[in-house]
């Protein structure tokens, strides 16, 4: 074989094992994208019905429901625009409360209820996630202390 043939086998694999990296890298990063939606964009169909997502909004007061289980809890989150229902098993942030922004990570269950897995809530008076605030500006039902 030819110097010019070795070189040129040399650069093709090295090219080939470059988009595998590549394309494994980027397969990885899509298998951990956790996309986020509101109550509205849920109930228009934009969510995955199979994958995990996260849903943001505010806890609905007097929403909050403690479960049979001892760490068992359902809630409704709402963009003030539509709500959904939330289940969630574990235990919940000290800054959980009715009436806070809340975001959720989770999937849809079978009878259409938020299957929440994570719980995060905002930590001061003046924060809220900034998805959460977005969502709640879009339904034109922004409170001025909600913004970031």
């Amino acid at each position: 074989m030819k110097t010019r043939h070795k070189r040129l086998l040399f650069i093709s694999l090295a090219v080939v094992a470059l988009v595998a990296a590549v394309l494994l890298v980027m397969n990885a990063f899509r298998d951990n994208l956790v996309f986020f939606f509101s109550p509205s964009e849920v109930a228009a169909g934009k969510a995955p019905a199979t994958g995990t997502f996260r849903l943001g909004g505010l806890v609905m007061t007097g929403s909050v429901q403690k479960g049979p289980a001892p760490l068992e809890l359902r809630f409704t989150v709402t963009d003030l625009s539509k709500e959904m229902r939330v289940h969630y098993t574990g235990s919940l942030p000290d800054l959980f409360r009715e009436g806070q922004g809340v975001v959720a990570e989770g999937r849809l269950g079978p009878d259409g209820e938020f299957q929440a897995s994570t719980i995060l809530a905002k930590h001061d008076e003046k924060y809220m996630p900034p998805e959460v605030a977005q969502a709640l500006k879009k339904s034109g039902a922004a409170q001025p202390a909600a913004t970031p």
